[in-house]
């Protein structure tokens, strides 16, 4: 039966990489939003992911003679070489002389006199469908600010690589965070306009944002879809993408998921644990301050697991927590941040497994599913 499952799943990734070469993303599909844009202010929310095939959205739409006044930048910079959680600075693109404006840190929401001068804003951000990917978090920061100060927003749909399923808890009150704002669960299966129009329809800014959205051609939520550029530096393919929903809860525990190795988010340990496999994080490009730096970690090789996973695996961390060295450490204050519960937290130092814990969330997920249906594209 297991075999069979196997054979089943490569044939539906077969299936998808085939289809994947023809889905248009919403940038390529130029016809559809430069007429929107001509004789307009324009400013960019964007990264090193907005690209229209080989060229940076931002140099493809000057060649077309649109006025870009300004590019907001999200976590890990415009260029996207920063690491999570790094001070990013407002500065100037060397490249075409446009003034950059960070929206992380301080700033992770363009106030009224960074707006000035602006007709409409284009949002084009490579997601990766995950609550705490802080992506969506300035989406909702931008299209607010949009509404406030009478702007539009256009959203240029891309791809969600873990779009395929839904799972994890929903965040509940009392938990809003960057990598929280929504009650929406970990995993919620829905592409950056989609999100966008979810945002707008459930009412989670105060006024309704004067929204557009491009749509993608020839993409379903089934496809298994491999990105083309890593949309951060600890995410450079697609199995650590796959992989992101079920490690990034070891961000706030003693484990490290390998952030200063050749392979973060597809490897996982710690000093402490015991196993043949071990590896050593060093400071560097995109991990300037890994976890457990320079020490030796034990734990687990994960690069030959299966691309395409269908659920969060809690059984590695319900493993970790068992047998780490101080129990009473292992989960930090930014854990239940990234859960959007103190439950999960909680249910693990009760001893739950993982079936345990994921039966749950069944029945916050069945009403999330019910109002993302409303908002679907594809």
């Amino acid at each position: 039966m297991a075999k069979i499952k196997q054979i089943f799943l490569l044939l539906c990734v077969l299936l998808s990489v085939f289809s994947y070469s023809q889905i248009i993303v919403a940038a390529e599909r130029t016809y559809q939003y430069i007429p929107l844009l001509k004789n307009q202010q324009v400013a960019i929310v964007g990264n090193q992911s907005s690209m229209i095939q080989k060229t940076h959205l931002v140099d493809s739409l000057i060649k077309r003679k649109i006025h870009i006044v300004k590019v907001f930048s999200p976590e890990h910079g415009f260029r996207g070489t920063e690491d999570a959680g790094t001070k990013i600075e407002d500065g100037i693109d060397k490249k075409t002389g446009i003034p950059i404006i960070s929206l992380y840190g301080k700033n992770k929401k363009p106030t009224t006199k960074q707006l000035e001068g602006i007709d409409v804003i284009l949002f084009d951000i490579q997601d990766v469908g995950t609550r705490f990917y802080t992506y969506i978090s300035t989406l909702h920061y931008v299209m607010e600010a949009a509404s406030e100060n009478n702007l539009k927003v256009i959203v240029l749909d891309r791809p969600n690589p873990n779009g395929h399923y839904i799972d994890g808890p929903v965040r509940k009150e009392g938990f809003e965070s960057f990598v929280g704002m929504h009650p929406v669960p970990i995993v919620h299966g829905m592409t950056i306009a989609e999100y966008a129009q979810m945002i707008n329809g459930e009412n989670w800014i105060s006024e309704k944002c004067n929204l557009e959205v491009i749509k993608m051609e020839k993409y379903t939520h089934d496809m298994h879809y491999d990105l083309p550029i890593k949309p951060s530096p600890n995410l450079p393919n697609a199995r650590s993408v796959n992989l992101y929903p079920s490690l990034c809860l070891f961000e706030g525990t003693t484990i490290s998921i390998g952030r200063g190795t050749k392979y973060p988010f597809q490897h996982f340990g710690a000093p402490y644990l015991n196993s043949s496999y071990s590896f050593i994080p060093k400071s560097g490009p995109g991990s300037k301050y890994p976890k457990h730096e320079n020490k030796i970690c034990f734990g687990f090789d994960l690069r030959n697991q299966d691309n395409y996973f269908t659920s969060i695996n809690l059984d590695w961390l319900i493993y970790c927590y068992k047998n780490s060295n101080n129990k009473e450490s292992f989960f930090n204050n930014f854990f239940d941040k990234l859960a959007g519960t103190n439950q999960l937290r909680l249910q693990i130092i009760q001893g739950k497994n993982s079936t345990e814990i994921k039966s749950g969330w069944q029945s916050d997920l069945e009403e999330f599913k019910k109002i993302r249906q409303k908002y679907l594209l594809y």
